[in-house]
């Protein structure tokens, strides 16, 4: 008995227009009046939706409502397989060409050395040079924590360093043990 009310009710939904993929097609469109988009790309005007249907069906065609939340709605005639698969296609060159920015993090102590320091600054300026953001991590333990303030140099000579190719994004700030600060390539 539950099967079955669960079978009627997807049938509702399917029969209302809510269709399963994200474009309504063909007789799933049920607005009273739609701005039609002819097969060429030229506009065809805003004509009731079977009239667009009976256009579609004579070019052997479907209608696929491209805009639904346009006033009103833009439809389109076009083969749905090759529209499908065109849009499928773009999406996927799109997300090839997309570069995610990473957050690289470079940890130090208040007490590091000059060399140590410069080979930090060199594996930002790499990081940076890839496009990812840098968050520069100054640790302290024990006693350090004494000395919170006096230890601010090192972060400042850090940004200082690699003012050339870097901006600082976030100033250093304290939190807890830590002082971070973040840092982005400069741009132009």
């Amino acid at each position: 008995m539950v099967r079955w009310i669960f079978v009627i009710f997807i049938l509702f939904l399917c029969r209302e227009g809510t269709a399963i993929s994200d474009l309504m097609i063909n007789e799933q469109i049920r607005d009273k009046e739609v701005r039609v988009i002819g097969e060429d790309g030229e506009q065809l005007g805003i004509m009731s939706s079977k009239e667009a249907q009976q256009l579609a069906d004579d070019a052997g065609l479907d209608l696929v409502k491209i805009a639904p939340t346009a006033k009103p709605p833009v439809c389109r005639i076009v083969d749905y397989g090759k529209f499908k698969y065109e849009q499928t296609r773009r999406e996927k060159e799109a997300r090839k060409k997309q570069h995610t920015v990473e957050i690289k993090e470079i940890r130090m102590s208040p007490n590091i050395d000059t060399n140590d320091l410069n080979t930090k600054i060199n594996a930002a300026k790499k990081f940076l040079q890839k496009g990812d953001r840098v968050k520069v991590t100054l640790r302290f333990r024990g006693r350090e924590m004494a000395h919170m303030n006096n230890s601010k140099y090192i972060l400042d000579d850090f940004a200082e360093a690699l003012a050339d190719c870097a901006v600082v994004e976030k100033a250093p700030k304290v939190e807890g043990r830590t002082m971070t600060m973040f840092l982005t390539e400069k741009r132009g």
